[in-house]
């Protein structure tokens, strides 16, 4: 029965915001509160549930508030400038040109392996140039998405990290073989980023620029975004620059908890380039209405997944799918891990699918004489799903950056993503790296 309702929860949610009926903020809130109450639980008990997802995803909403606010204050202090007229040096007035230099600059910062610094750096340095050659910005979400969807797999992004933790491998036996599928996943996202780009030079054209207009067109278009040309720190570049390497190597190393790394950033970013306390509050102020939208919806995600975990919905989920799994299909069981871990990471935190499900199916498969390790690399080749899910907390941030709708978003990249790990799966099954 729980079971039922879980999928009948996560059908209705999906239906609402995709219909437009409710707002995904307000879906994430509503929608899991009516199904708790359907299934028997009472408002202490729900609202234990609510508290317990929220203290689970405090730290991502920290992190993703002060991330917003540090790469607002880069942006206000021109740090991204030089890149921004590197690029429109590079593409001029090409739609085709960028589109795919939006790949290719996403997939290079996404090696990070965080989606919020990939998302606010790409749209930093796309989005004028997008709005200035008239460029749909969904096609640059698509492209920011689908580049992090397969760069996520890297050992540091975290699902490769979670699989290797809960088999007890090492990065040789999980990450190595799954390389050539990245690299084709990622050539795949370079040719979705040329068929868009075709159709954008047809509806378009393509606007030529004179070299000696590129720079200033550059500079005007990143002024644009600013409320005035004097918040600039041209002095101060280098240093925001060293800055925020350090802040990428931490982000890596992990030396210091997320949510403090990007706190204590942003206070030294904020105070060497504004020390004055009026100009401080007003860069807080003017990234305000962004960092409230992202983290306001982060946190009713924890709504969500709290009360998925805490009514053992997400239990229920897994069991019935793993039962629905017919003995005769046994020996494929890498290939369906493969399969099925697109609509599993889709609809779970990658917390729940790792921790929870994987184990469950790497003994399953053994039972058969497979391999865990392949089990392993199979249920990390949905990870181009996982970043279109409502669990995943930086979308938010994209969207919002973009100014993009949620249901739109959902609805022009899906056959994408979807696209892409169906293109891994099968470079997976051709080099022997999991089994038919």
């Amino acid at each position: 029965m729980l079971a039922l309702l879980g999928f009948l929860m996560v059908a209705v949610f999906m239906y609402l915001i995709m219909s437009r009926r409710l707002s995904a903020l307000v879906a994430l809130i509503v929608v899991p509160v009516v199904f708790a109450l359907i299934s028997g639980f009472g408002t202490t008990e729900i609202g234990e549930m609510m508290l317990a997802g929220i203290k689970k995803i405090a730290p991502t909403g920290i992190m993703l508030l002060f991330a917003i606010l540090y790469f607002g204050v880069m942006m206000d202090a021109g740090l991204f400038d030089p890149l921004i007229k590197k690029i429109v040096k590079i593409v001029k007035g090409d739609p085709l040109k960028v589109i795919v230099g939006t790949a290719i600059l996403a997939t290079l910062v996404a090696l990070d392996g965080d989606g919020t610094t990939t998302y606010m750096i790409t749209v930093t340095a796309m989005l004028p140039l997008y709005r200035k050659l008239g460029i749909r910005p969904m096609i640059l979400a698509a492209m920011a998405m689908l580049s992090l969807g397969v760069m996520n797999m890297t050992p540091w992004g975290g699902p490769t990290a979670r699989v290797m933790s809960v088999l007890h491998m090492d990065v040789s036996e999980i990450f190595v073989p799954v390389i050539p599928m990245m690299i084709g996943g990622i050539a795949w996202v370079m040719i979705v980023a040329c068929i868009l780009g075709k159709q954008e030079r047809k509806r378009l054209g393509i606007i030529e620029i004179p070299d000696e207009d590129l720079k200033s067109l550059a500079g005007q278009e990143v002024a644009a975004t600013d409320e005035t040309a004097a918040l600039k720190r041209p002095g101060l570049i280098w240093f925001n620059l060293l800055l925020t390497a350090a802040l990428m190597v931490g982000l890596i190393t992990s030396f210091l908890p997320l949510p403090t790394l990007f706190m204590l950033a942003f206070a030294i970013a904020l105070f060497v380039n504004y020390p004055k306390m009026q100009d401080q509050k007003e860069r807080i102020a003017a990234h305000a209405a962004n960092a409230l939208a992202t983290v306001s919806m982060v946190f009713a995600a924890g709504i969500f997944t709290g009360i998925l975990s805490e009514t053992k919905m997400i239990d229920a989920m897994a069991s019935t799918l793993v039962s629905w799994i017919p003995d005769s299909l046994g020996s494929h069981m890498p290939l369906l891990v493969a399969l099925t871990s697109m609509p599993f990471t889709y609809f779970m935190s990658n917390d729940a699918y790792y921790f929870g499900i994987v184990p469950i199916l790497a003994n399953a498969a053994a039972a058969y004489g497979i391999d865990p390790a392949e089990i392993g690399r199979a249920s990390i080749l949905g990870q181009p799903l996982h970043v279109l899910s409502p669990l995943f907390a930086a979308q938010y941030l994209l969207i919002g950056m973009v100014g993009v709708d949620y249901a739109e978003t959902q609805k022009f990249i899906l056959k994408w993503a979807f696209g892409t790990s169906i293109v891994m799966i099968a470079l997976a099954l051709l080099t022997g790296v999991i089994s038919f």
